[in-house]
């Protein structure tokens, strides 16, 4: 049972108390101030969080009693005009201009993948954080980016066939990131009847000559690069450099040459890898990728997040019959063509996803003992874990800004809301005014239809604007829940509202000043094991204009930071933006569609597809929940029902439960039916996670008794519909709670 000490005339739980007064005592900050500001936060916030609340739940209460009047698909002026008249859409809000100042130029101004991991594993944070740089060579051969196929399999030990096609697919990228010229006559370097450029897979060494990096093709032939502002620097000695560091399009590549390592003695120009900046940012997650639903699980996440922050995180990692320690990459420092030291970052800017504004914890009870908003407790916990990185050498932020994400908001006034507590936060730690500063996730869709008023309530603060498909999805479900029976899954991503929803969110983005202020982002590739599909298909993401996208490993962040180099992120927004501005009824006809409701038609519910969709999204709730409920995992990579790994979090969780529940509310499916298909995916899913030594049957060792994760899958189904917003966080949380009071009984 989690022990409380008075603070003002507040009671704060022991672990939270004991990193809130070390990070006090580490900045001299007196406590009696600090938790009288908490106390004034608490106290004047919350009543104004729980009204925001309130307000959710009567627009919803409205907009449920319109289609349970006029089922179906609305007609679409009535429909708009309806939404207005509640206040659900809300005003244009004229010009809207982002004026965010000291932000970092990963997110100002770059284009780069992003990883988004759960900041409760100290191990996955780690790694994120170093995976602002990877070796592409790694990247290709242990992934199945080249074919795993035939002479080209991976097997037990190096196969030289797969090594030869993973340097031609480097030598490529190369060819694209740095092209280059003949410098002298070629017999080798090009056909000249073809016009053909000389290529680095023709390479036999690399070396800077007067700041100049020349490329041996032959004996006689040297090339250089094709614009010479592509070199960035090297290292080693000019005559044989140890590594050659290129940019293009704002991303650096770096060659490695190492005649003695193991590929390196095989290649012409002693090439051992070309390693590729990646991750230039990463959102460590306190939200939707982590189990944390107590003061200690909560304190636990501060306190890695302040060891991000002062560098001193580090975690005992056991691989290969070996231990060591972890820890965070230093920055990277090469010789500029001129002769002068350069530094280049070597970690990934780091944001911190706060929770929204639905729940409450445990962390700080009022003068009553109620539970207070998370949210609230969250912003300043994390900003006094930023303090070191604020107030020192700043490794993160390095322009004196602290990256918060904030999740779920719906609409301009949560928005406003949270700019309001970032200020009261900043005053209470004597930060300057506009430190903190906000990542707006595009995920509800009283956001989406209002964006421009969202940025425009935190124009001075917004970092980021993303799209989350997910996330975006449960809510279309539960806010339409009664206006008749949803597509599958799969049917509404083809539907007319998500691509206005995807390319409105780039150029409202746009439109509202974010270029050189904030990143503009799409979301994450679920399977982390296809990374060929991956390659074919996340290049859309950057044709799409965004300057970031999800990925769910530093391997997928290196493959990702290749199509950057293939597109230019920035061109490609530009041309989009033009087309929509040269089309005047764009962005109606975009609204218009953000607002059709992607409903069933006849036929399209036939039994086979249901019976598909009950399966597989029983399959994967169960999945996931079993190992969030026991094992407080909060986000992992779960089997689907064809033994595909999908990374699976509450984004994921939350569709999936929307979706039955909808069909279970219009009788597509029965009660009857969805137990029956949980009953039968239980096994699959015990199957599924047999090797783990610490997994519970859901059906208990009897096969008959529900636990608590089969209970809660099953009540994140059937009662769903009643579940605020379709969030799957209040039964979750009382159940994993639930869990964790079963499991101490037991010690």
């Amino acid at each position: 049972m989690t022990a409380y000490a008075s603070r003002a005339d507040l009671s704060v739980a022991e672990p939270i108390l004991a990193f809130a007064e070390e990070s006090l005592s580490r900045h001299q900050i007196d406590p009696d101030t600090f938790w009288a500001g908490v106390s004034a936060i608490v106290h004047e916030l919350a009543p104004r969080n729980a009204e925001l609340l309130r307000t959710r739940d009567e627009l919803q209460a409205r907009i449920d009693a319109f289609h349970q009047a006029q089922p179906g698909i609305p007609e679409p002026a009535a429909y708009r005009a309806f939404l207005t008249e509640i206040g659900y859409l809300a005003p244009e809000p004229g010009e809207v201009r982002a004026t965010t100042t000291n932000v970092a130029p990963e997110i100002a101004s770059m284009a780069g993948p992003q990883l988004v991991v759960p900041i409760l594993n100290a191990r996955f944070a780690l790694n994120a954080v170093n995976a602002r740089w990877g070796s592409l060579y790694d990247a290709l051969y242990g992934t199945d980016a080249i074919s795993q196929e035939g002479e080209l399999a991976p097997g037990a030990s190096y196969n030289p066939a797969r090594g030869a096609a993973v340097i031609a697919h480097g030598r490529e990228l190369l060819d694209t990131i740095a092209p280059l010229v003949v410098h002298s006559a070629s017999s080798l370097a090009s056909d000249p009847e073809r016009g053909d450029a000389p290529s680095h897979a023709a390479a036999t060494a690399y070396s800077v000559v007067d700041g100049e990096l020349r490329v041996a093709l032959d004996e006689s032939t040297t090339a250089v690069l094709a614009d010479p502002a592509t070199f960035v620097g090297y290292t080693g000695e000019p005559a044989a450099p140890t590594s050659i560091m290129l940019v293009h399009h704002g991303l650096h590549a770096e060659i490695v040459i190492d005649r003695t390592g193991q590929i390196g003695a095989g290649d012409a120009a002693g090439v051992q890898d070309i390693v590729l900046e990646a991750a230039l940012t990463t959102i460590m997650d306190l939200e939707d990728s982590v189990a944390a639903v107590d003061a200690e699980d909560k304190a636990l996440g501060y306190r890695n997040w302040r060891g991000l922050m002062d560098g001193s995180l580090t975690e005992e990692v056991a691989k290969g019959g070996k231990t060591f320690t972890r820890r965070m990459n230093p920055d990277r420092v090469i010789t500029s063509p001129q002769g002068e030291e350069l530094t280049l970052a070597g970690r990934s800017v780091l944001f911190v996803r706060n929770v929204g504004h639905l729940m409450l914890g445990d962390s700080i009870l009022d003068q009553t003992g109620a539970w207070t908003p998370e949210g609230i407790i969250d912003a300043i916990m994390t900003a006094l874990g930023s303090l070191d990185d604020l107030r020192g050498a700043q490794a993160n932020s390095r322009t004196a800004s602290m990256y918060i994400v904030k999740p779920k908001m719906h609409g301009p006034a949560e928005a406003a809301f949270t700019a309001e507590l970032f200020a009261r936060v900043e005053q209470l730690l004597g930060l300057p005014a506009l430190t903190l500063k906000v990542g707006i996730m595009d995920e509800e869709r009283r956001t989406s239809a209002n964006l421009a008023a969202t940025i425009a309530a935190a124009a001075d603060r917004v970092a980021f604007i993303n799209t989350g498909f997910l996330d975006r999805t449960g809510d279309e479900i539960h806010t339409s829940m009664h206006a008749g029976p949803f597509l599958p899954k799969a049917a509404i991503r083809t539907e007319p509202w998500l691509p206005a929803y995807e390319a409105r969110n780039v150029t409202i983005g746009v439109a509202c000043g974010l270029d050189e202020h904030a990143q503009i982002g799409k979301g994450m590739w679920a399977m982390p094991d296809l990374m060929a599909a991956m390659l074919e298909q996340k290049i859309g993401h950057v044709r799409a204009g965004a300057s970031t996208a999800w990925v769910p490993s530093p391997t997928a962040a290196t493959l990702h930071a290749t199509h950057y180099h293939r597109v230019d992120a920035f061109a490609a927004r530009a041309e989009l933006v033009a087309a929509a501005a040269a089309d005047p009824a764009n962005a109606e006809r975009a609204l218009a569609d953000l607002l059709t409701v992607p409903l069933a038609g006849p036929g399209d519910l036939d039994a086979e597809t249901v019976a598909a969709e009950l399966e597989n999204s029983s399959q994967s709730i169960l999945g996931y929940v079993v190992r969030w409920i026991d094992q407080g995992v909060g986000c992992s990579k779960v089997p689907d029902i064809h033994d595909i790994g999908l990374m699976e979090d509450r984004a994921t969780l939350r569709i999936s439960a929307q979706l039955l529940a909808n069909w279970l509310l219009h009788g597509v499916i029965s009660e009857a039916e969805v137990d029956a298909a949980l009953t039968r995916c239980a096994a699959v899913v015990d199957r599924q996670n047999a090797a783990d030594p610490e997994y519970e049957q859901l059906l208990g060792a009897d096969g008959e008794t529900p636990g608590i994760a089969f209970t809660a899958a099953r009540r994140l189904i059937v009662e769903g519909g009643a579940q605020p917003s379709g969030y799957t966080e209040p039964l979750l949380h009382e159940l994993r709670r639930a869990k964790k009071a079963e499991q101490a009984a037991l010690v």
